[in-house]
């Protein structure tokens, strides 16, 4: 990164310069850090679009390409070639591990599945009806109460020991969430089981009998962790990253960046996308529904088409639309009534002259909610999985942050419109 040019900014006839930062990829920065104390003035900026936060080595987005890169590798390779725990070790050490390597962290992760036993209590105190993203907002930032013998986060070990714990208990403390909403007993982890199949086995099996999970869904949830690992500076890493900043406890970050993945407009998408083609109901209804989405005056939106972020298709949603396939083939729903209704959708979005020069193109969350319900997740359990594969992402940008020697407390400016000072008026005069 470079920083031999400057750019002039001009205010008031009286001119400043500030040095422009070049990126291995992407638009340039100016370096606006010294704009306050010499111009005296801020930047505008509004859900920061055009303001970059921090350097960062993790990932890299290029929406016009349709490009999404985890330590520069291209997010296709990694989702076909290498496991979910791969991709975790490739985001935290920066290289995809070895052999061995790879071994000692499944090994490592494996053996801190379990939750501390106290912590089972901690979800009797939420209603059994409780939406599973509160009982994780809970019970993630309760990890911080129980593992406090590890937190100078200046040592490298207890930062590696943190990791290694959050993505080992996620998977529990999700599965947890959806057995007592559904009031089923809690299924203890297997840890001759693999990272994703483990998974599986505590959201589905009972004491009752042994489960077996089958090896093309537990491919295609590691597929889906791995599409959900890291997506750059959204919304909920920012949320991590600015609570950390103040020096909290990882922990509590993640869950804060848990309750801004609940939101509909990040985490809930697919969600949402599910609703929609429940509420379309049949094929028969689509031609209707697609001149409603045209129609500016009508509020109905057709959810999983488009991103904010990518001008082009979706990476990921290639990725997705052959697990969506490989899942319903396995499983003999080719004929789903949804299913059906997606591809009907799909095929206007991507024919349709309205859709394809708006760049509409279906996104990871049109086909993601589909393959997580023929699997047998519920819609409620939707953005728990996002959450967890996310943690990821979420812990490998806070310790980048941390270990940032430039790194400052969060602090956004804002422009002021509220009244001019003024004296308060006695109660008998007002």
């Amino acid at each position: 990164m470079t920083q031999q040019r400057t750019a002039t900014v001009t205010i008031d006839g009286k001119s400043y310069e500030f040095p422009i930062m070049t990126p291995t990829y992407g638009n340039e920065v100016i370096d606006i850090r010294k704009l306050g104390s010499e111009a005296k003035v801020f930047t505008y900026d509004p859900g920061f679009l055009s303001t970059a936060s921090c350097r960062s080595t993790i990932t890299y987005i290029d929406g016009e390409k349709g490009e999404l890169l985890y330590r520069g590798y291209p997010i296709e390779q990694l989702a076909e070639q290498c496991s979910f725990l791969e991709v975790a070790y490739l985001l935290k050490k920066g290289e995809l591990p070895k052999a061995d390597e790879l071994a000692k962290f499944e090994r490592d992760v494996m053996q801190h599945t379990m939750l501390h036993d106290q912590m089972n209590h901690f979800f009797r105190g939420f209603r059994r009806d409780a939406h599973p993203m509160a009982v994780m907002v809970g019970v993630v930032g309760a990890l911080s109460a129980f593992y406090h013998d590890v937190m100078d986060f200046s040592d490298q070990e207890h930062r590696d020991l943190s990791f290694i714990r959050l993505i080992a208990k996620m998977p529990t403390i999700v599965a947890m969430a959806y057995k007592y909403n559904i009031g089923h007993p809690f299924m203890y982890p297997r840890n001759d089981l693999g990272y994703t199949a483990n998974f599986l086995h505590m959201m589905f099996g009972t004491p009752c009998e042994k489960y077996e999970p089958n090896p093309v869904l537990v491919r295609a949830m590691d597929v889906i962790f791995t599409l959900h690992a890291d997506h750059e500076q959204n919304a909920s890493t920012s949320t991590v990253r600015l609570a950390g900043s103040s020096g909290a406890n990882p922990f509590a970050c993640i869950s804060a960046g848990i309750a801004c993945l609940w939101g509909p407009a990040h985490g809930g998408a697919n969600e949402a996308c599910l609703r929609m083609l429940e509420e379309i109901g049949d094929v028969s209804r689509v031609g209707e529904y697609i001149k409603r989405a045209k129609d500016k005056s009508d509020p109905f939106k057709l959810m999983g088409f488009g991103h904010r972020v990518y001008k082009n298709y979706d990476p990921r949603a290639k990725l997705m639309r052959k697990i969506c396939h490989e899942v319903l083939g396995e499983l003999g729903l080719e004929n789903d009534r949804l299913f059906k209704l997606a591809m009907a959708l799909e095929k206007i979005a991507l024919e349709d002259e309205y859709f394809v020069e708006k760049k509409l193109y279906p996104n990871v969350d049109f086909y993601s909610g589909i393959v997580q319900r023929a699997i047998g997740i519920p819609t409620s359990m939707f953005t728990c999985i996002f959450a967890l594969a996310r943690a990821v992402g979420w812990f490998v940008q806070w310790e980048e942050m941390i270990t940032d020697p430039e790194y400052k407390i969060g602090r956004p400016r804002q422009l002021y419109v509220g009244s001019p000072r003024r004296d308060v008026v006695p109660m008998s005069e007002r």
